[in-house]
């Protein structure tokens, strides 16, 4: 790659993954694998809804981009509302619980198209903080 110039480009990065997602398998292996596929889905579609392009999901994350950081805050709002709904009905030792964080951030993009660099390093850094994951829908959103 020396001397190869790469993609570059300004964008919203969404990362998103399971709090506790190994206390979760080691309790139910298949009731938390049900409950990442019911996860996955509707990350694909409220990603698809704010114009948003899943980029990678390894294990039990999600890397989705987005061009407006305003649709990635709002995608983040609804998947975390709808969550909340989804767990009301479920124990609380067997809630699947996403823990988000956003960034905007120049990132290099590959021939495939996933992305790279420090724009998704610290997207994934505020996701482990558990910025939205603590947020209460009820005030201030």
């Amino acid at each position: 790659m020396a001397g190869e110039r790469l993609q570059r480009r300004l964008t919203a990065i969404l990362a998103a993954d399971v709090a506790g997602y190994s206390r979760l398998m080691g309790s139910d292996e298949e009731r938390t694998l049900a409950g990442l596929k019911v996860c996955r889905e509707l990350i694909n579609l409220k990603s698809k809804e704010h114009r948003g392009r899943i980029v990678n999901t390894p294990g039990d994350s999600a890397l989705v981009e987005f061009v407006s950081a305003v649709d990635a805050a709002r995608c983040a709002i609804e998947i975390q509302k709808e969550m909340a709904e989804r767990n009301a009905v479920i124990p609380e030792d067997h809630r699947i619980e996403l823990r988000i964080g956003i960034n905007v951030g120049d990132v290099i993009v590959d021939e495939q198209g996933d992305i790279y660099g420090d724009g998704v390093n610290i997207a994934a850094r505020v996701e482990s903080l558990e910025a939205w994951h603590a947020v209460s829908f009820g005030r201030g959103l």
